[in-house]
């Protein structure tokens, strides 16, 4: 399935970060290598860097990235041109 992404990149990023952030696992990692609060991620929801950087932490970790595709009823391959729309 192919998709047309800049338009729904900040979406499609946007719900890959909610779903990051509800599996404690998967958001005590991302919290860690990212140095952010839960705060400071809620004060920065409109950057497009940070919402690139979602999907390139859970790009580092396969398992991850196809777990979330698969939570938002996406595909890592639409995510990954997400993120390269955003970047």
């Amino acid at each position: 399935m192919t998709s047309p992404i800049p338009n729904g990149a900040e979406a499609l990023a946007l719900a890959a970060l909610a779903a990051t952030l509800t599996d404690a696992r998967r958001a005590e990692r991302f919290l860690s290598l990212t140095g952010l609060s839960p705060d400071g991620i809620r004060s920065r929801l409109e950057d497009r860097s940070l919402l690139a950087a979602c999907i390139g932490f859970l790009e580092s970790y396969e398992p991850d990235l196809i777990a979330v595709a698969e939570d938002i009823g996406s595909t890592p391959e639409v995510l990954l041109r997400a993120k390269a729309a955003l970047e």
